[in-house]
């Protein structure tokens, strides 16, 4: 979730890493997909069909083949019903608002009935908005869900032009004026500085879409507090390291050619290099799963790797960018974040209610770095503001798995419907 993630130990050329990337990817391709053709044909639940233990781990030697490869495209959201009020509701997808950078998706519930619209804001930091599927499915139960589905920079072309820390800003307000008046905004990790911008902004402008609520889940709002060891490595090194180390550009087959980026794969690497040998030893898990016939573990491993192996290129601006304003020079903290010249001023919100999440273990944003938020939103009055700290969860914990479900969500679900409420009096 955290885009300077690991990345020290990628010191080198990237523009010919990506160019060797890509010829050994398509050198692979034919592999894996003859190695997903045997896996999906006789493998799985099916393996156990086989008497000989030679066949069974042959397959499952398939899996694994066809699984390392990486994926470019956004998986499937795959939420195609919820429990409401006891009883299973369908829910569709549908793109509400598209820009050339990213879409809002709404999941649409077969269902008559007011719920708090909220605007879940996605991390743009390697992974796709599905990164949050378990945050969306609770979510669903009790509001009316929209996602921003951010693009793989790859296939934006050249001509939609740069995608900075501006840009990226200004399309949340752009966003959140798509919804309308009366919605709430939950950010989670990355996007939290960007949101408080974005709600500081048309809180200035006094925009009628301005949030209702606004929550703000183990985000870097003031990576100076505790820092973790993430947040050294992004000081560690100037801006230019970053910009000659980690930048390519895109090959020229896909839409995006030639378009600046920080790699998906790059990051992939950095995010699996903190801890190769986990990751070593679930694909050794997953093999002898399959062997054995434990298929409820060996679906689990398969889904998470399906799921992080699905990666994004971020624009090399929003990168470097987000490096330079967030983590070296502290820039919505200190009060010196500029947007197209304009400073941002959080103490111009005085009507949307500010939730913070941390988690106590977390070990990308350390405790305390969400909660600054509370002291930028000086002017808003003390029983307008609430924060919450998850004890015994690291950073994913904060919004997905069981502690979210019943130990930070029933505080979100409170806080964006109390708020919703006091907005319909205004």
């Amino acid at each position: 979730m955290h885009i300077a993630s690991g990345v020290e130990n990628l010191e080198g050329d990237c523009r010919v890493i990506y160019e060797s990337f890509q010829a050994y990817s398509d050198f692979a391709t034919p592999v894996r997909l003859l190695a997903e053709i045997a896996a999906r044909t006789a493998g799985g639940p099916r393996q156990s069909l086989f008497p000989h233990d030679w066949a069974r781990k042959a397959l499952a030697a398939c899996e694994l083949v066809a699984l390392a490869g990486l994926r470019h495209e956004r998986p499937a959201f795959g939420i195609d019903s919820v429990t409401v009020g006891g009883r299973e509701v369908a829910v569709s997808e549908e793109v509400v608002y598209a820009t050339p950078f990213g879409s809002l998706l709404h999941f649409r519930k077969a269902l008559n009935l007011r719920q708090p619209r909220v605007l879940l804001v996605a991390p743009l930091s390697g992974h796709f908005a599905t990164l949050l599927r378990a945050t969306v499915r609770t979510l669903l139960a009790d509001h009316d869900v929209t996602i921003t589905d951010w693009r793989n920079l790859r296939d934006v072309p050249m001509s939609a032009g740069r995608f900075g820390m501006d840009e990226y800003i200004l399309q949340l307000v752009d966003f959140m004026e798509a919804m309308g008046r009366g919605a709430h905004l939950v950010a989670v990790c990355q996007p939290t500085v960007g949101a408080l911008a974005a709600v500081s902004l048309m809180a200035e402008d006094k925009s009628p879409a301005t949030p209702g609520s606004m929550t703000l889940m183990a985000g870097p709002i003031d990576t100076r507090i505790n820092p973790s060891k993430v947040n050294e490595l992004a000081t560690r090194h100037s801006v230019e390291w970053f910009e000659n180390n980690l930048i390519a550009k895109v090959p020229r087959r896909y839409a995006g050619g030639m378009r600046p980026v920080y790699p998906g794969f790059v990051q992939l690497s950095a995010f699996m290099s903190m801890n190769l040998e986990r990751h070593v030893k679930a694909f050794v898990d997953l093999f002898h799963s399959r062997v054995k016939g434990d298929h409820a573990k060996a679906e689990a491993t398969r889904s998470f790797y399906e799921e992080y192996f699905a990666v994004m290129d971020l624009s090399a601006e929003f990168y470097l960018e987000t490096i330079k304003t967030v983590f070296q020079e502290h820039a919505l903290a200190k009060g010196t974040l500029e947007v197209r010249g304009r400073r941002v001023d959080p103490g111009a919100i005085t009507r949307t209610m500010l939730l913070t999440v941390e988690g106590e273990r977390d070990d990308i944003c350390s405790v305390g770095q969400t909660l600054a938020a509370h002291e930028l939103c000086r002017r808003l009055r003390p029983y307008m503001k609430m924060h919450h700290m998850q004890a015994g969860v690291g950073h994913y914990g904060v919004f997905s798995g069981k502690r979210w479900e019943t130990g930070v969500y029933p505080l979100v679900r409170d806080w964006i419907h109390q708020a919703d409420h006091r907005s319909s009096l205004r």
